[in-house]
This record gives C-alpha cells, sequence and structure tokens, in this order.
C-alpha cells in the first residue's frame, strides 16, 4: 500500500479516479427495462418514417382538384366511398368526385392527395359538403418526413429518456443494447457507527454514510450493495473487502483513511501495491485512497467525516461511475453564481463550500450582476465536514481555487447538486 505525502490536486486526483473507470460489458434489455440505461449501440431505422402518408386531421380525403373553388358560399358536394379510422389496412380509390372518411393517422387512399377537416364540412348519409378549398398535400404527413431508411435514431452513448425510448419503439425495435448498470458496495467504517434507529450508549453516533452513500450511487444511476457499518478491525474488513473482489464493479468506504491510530481502511489495504493513500489539496477530503484490488475491482476510500464524504464522491466516485455506465459527459452542470456573503478559504488547498441559492434581493451586490443566480453558504458553519444535519439544505457545491479569497459580490463556479 502506496501512501505518499505529496500532496495532489483537486484535478490530479480527480483524474487517477476517472482512469479506474471504464464502459461496463453491454447487456441486452427490452423496452420496459430501458428508461435510464445508456444505449451501447446505435439504433437505425430501416424504413421510411412515417412509414406511408397519413392523415393529420379528422375529416376527409380528396382530391384537391375536386375542392380547389370550395368555399362557404359555393360549397362542393362529394360522395363518400369509405371510411378509415386508424389503423385501417382498407385501400379505397378515391375517384373524382368522392372522399373517404378519414380519421388522423390513416393511411390516406390512393387518388387522394389532401385532407379537408371535419370543420370545414357538413355531413350527409352518403354525402359531404365541402366548405374549403384544399392544396395538394395539405393536412397531409408525407412517408418519410420523419425520417428515411438509414437514419440514425438515437446514438449509441445516449442516456435513455422518455422520449428516446418512444423513439426506439417507432422503429419497431423491441430490445437494445446498453451498457451495464455498475454494482457497487458501500462499506462505512467506526466502531463509534450504528444502524440508525438503535439506542445510542455514549461515544455512539448513527451510520450516516452508507446511506449517503448508497443514495449517491443510486442517483448517479448504479445499483447500491449497502454494507455498513463495519467495525475497526483490520482483518474482517480485509475479508470482507477480499470476498467483494470480482463480484461488484466498485467498491465505496468511508472512514479509516487519515493519519490516526484507528485507520482501519488503511490498515487492511496495507499490503495492497495498487492501492493509494494520498493526501489531496482540497477542504474538505483531504485524506484520500485510491486503486485496484488483486481482481481488479477499483476502491474508492473516502474520508469519514459526512461532507467530506458527500463532497468525495461528487468530485472523484460519480464521474468514475458515470464513465462506467457508458456516459462521455460525467460533469454536473455548473453555473457562474454571485456570492451574497463572503467567507474564509484555507492555504493552499482547493475549497468546496455547500452552498444554497437565494434571490438577488438577500443582499446588495447582486443589483451589479443581475443575469447571474445568487448563492449563500449553505450553513452558518460553512464546509465544516461533520456538518450532515445541515447537508440537505445544500443546493450546489462551490468550486474556490486555491488561494482564492470570497467576498461578497464575487463569482464563483457551483455544481448543481439538487433540481
Amino acid at each position: 500500500m502506496p501512501t505518499t505525502t505529496a500532496m495532489r490536486t483537486l484535478d490530479e486526483h480527480r483524474a487517477a479516479s476517472l482512469a479506474l473507470a471504464a464502459p461496463l460489458p453491454t447487456v441486452v434489455v427490452g423496452l420496459p427495462d430501458a428508461l435510464g440505461h445508456v444505449l451501447a449501440q446505435d439504433v437505425r431505422t430501416d424504413e421510411p418514417l412515417p412509414r406511408w402518408d397519413n392523415s393529420a386531421m379528422d375529416g376527409y380525403a380528396v382530391r384537391a382538384d375536386d375542392v380547389r373553388d370550395a368555399s362557404d358560399a359555393t360549397p362542393v358536394t362529394l360522395r363518400v366511398v369509405a371510411d378509415l379510422p386508424a389503423g385501417s389496412s382498407g385501400r379505397p380509390v378515391v375517384e373524382p368526385g368522392t372522399a373517404a372518411r378519414i380519421m388522423t393517422g390513416a393511411p390516406v387512399p390512393p387518388g387522394a392527395d389532401a385532407v379537408v377537416p371535419v370543420e370545414d364540412t357538413d355531413a350527409g348519409t352518403t354525402t359531404v359538403e365541402v366548405r374549403a378549398s384544399k392544396a395538394v398535400g395539405q393536412h397531409v404527413r408525407r412517408a418519410g418526413e420523419d425520417a428515411v431508411p438509414g437514419d440514425l435514431v438515437v446514438a449509441a452513448g445516449t442516456l435513455l429518456g422518455p422520449a428516446h425510448v418512444a423513439a426506439v419503439a417507432s422503429v419497431g425495435v423491441a430490445q437494445v443494447a446498453v451498457h451495464r448498470r455498475p454494482r457497487v458496495a458501500v462499506i462505512s467504517t467506526g466502531d463509534e457507527l450504528v444502524t440508525p434507529g438503535t439506542t445510542l450508549a455514549h461515544g455512539q453516533i448513527p451510520d450516516s454514510n452508507s446511506w449517503l452513500l448508497a443514495a449517491a450511487v443510486r442517483e448517479a444511476g448504479g445499483e447500491a450493495m449497502r454494507l455498513g457499518p463495519v467495525g475497526d478491525d483490520p482483518d474482517a474488513l480485509r475479508d470482507l473487502l477480499h470476498g467483494l473482489d470480482g463480484g461488484v464493479d466498485a467498491i465505496v468506504t468511508s472512514g479509516g483513511v487519515s493519519v490516526g491510530a484507528f485507520d482501519v481502511v488503511k490498515a487492511a489495504l496495507l499490503d495492497e501495491p495498487d492501492v493509494v493513500f494520498v493526501p489531496v489539496a482540497v477542504q474538505p477530503g483531504k485524506p484520500q485512497g485510491l486503486g485496484r484490488l488483486p481482481g481488479g475491482t477499483p476502491v474508492f476510500a473516502l474520508p469519514g467525516n459526512p461532507v467530506s464524504s458527500f463532497v468525495s464522491f461528487e468530485l472523484f466516485v460519480r464521474p468514475a461511475l458515470l464513465r462506467m455506465r457508458g456516459l462521455t459527459d460525467v460533469e454536473r452542470p455548473t453555473t457562474t453564481a454571485v456570492v451574497d456573503d463572503g467567507w474564509r478559504t484555507p492555504p493552499g488547498r482547493a475549497q468546496v463550500m455547500p452552498v444554497r441559492f437565494v434571490a438577488p434581493a438577500a443582499s446588495g451586490a447582486g443589483a451589479r450582476t443581475p443575469t447571474h443566480p445568487h448563492v449563500v453558504r449553505a450553513t452558518a458553519g460553512g464546509s465544516g465536514s461533520h456538518l450532515v444535519a445541515r447537508l440537505a439544505l445544500a443546493e450546489g457545491l462551490a468550486i474556490v481555487p486555491p488561494d482564492t479569497q470570497v467576498a461578497a459580490g464575487d463569482l464563483v463556479t457551483v455544481l448543481r447538486v439538487a433540481p
């Protein structure tokens, strides 16, 4: 287990985290299970879309020449030769002087080249009076106007949403190849941790990290296996990690990575040559561990303070999980925001400050930059790594470069971590 005192920058450690990740193998799923997966192969159409000319309106399929002079004053009477509901396979020929009653989506019959909406007609028993002229092609959806054979419908690498699933279904594809979701084991460590709801003895605290990280894995599109809390027994933890190696796609631990006497994760991974523990120039989240177990499973060893765990997951683990899912864009949405309250920053380290968005009226500082959203620290405690109860107020993470002071009115880059 290499341990170094040479400090990495935030970007260096992020790059090392991403280097552990690659798109997972593909599986074939049916359309009911496709939502939220990342497409692994292009979907193209073998047919024109629409497949045939069809009506854009409920009304009558006509020959445009027959209704060229139709108006309210001089309606044209046509003989109705057929009824064509959507899905009809009928192909009646519309001869001069005739029309076919037609519903939206039904194929336009041979001979017809326009559709008259029902509101421009007066229907009789076997005839229809047309009170408006229509040009050739009016209210007709042409075959192939949406796509032609060979067109790309949904590209590989697309995160499938409802519209993508509909597009795949529209070309008659019932199954798609997608990247498998990463299976992630989440382990919180520490003798002081107990399951929420348990009566606490003096010195004990409820385990929140395993719930935090498991939820974060699921929000990132992974499948979480929550295994915390685990006590400060290096041998037991080592056995657990080796048992998981090769059976999951990643392991995320929290706690036991610093320089204390009971750093169980460091002790458990003492003999792993491909796992490194390194300080990172970021606050919170300085102590970090990273690497692969002998079976190749990536392990992300995060600090145990809850805000540190949350920030570390966002910066280092989430992007790697998104890459495993097959995504190329692994970034959170960012925005430039005006700070309405200044704060102190640590020397030599980037700072990640949980923030919430506020109305510009909350401070006079906003009058100069009305086009930007405004933020304040999520809590008065700022980026204190233990402030988990107030973490729920955070809507974004302000990224402050090293050796940069933040004053009211300054602009900062904010990762949006809440809708």
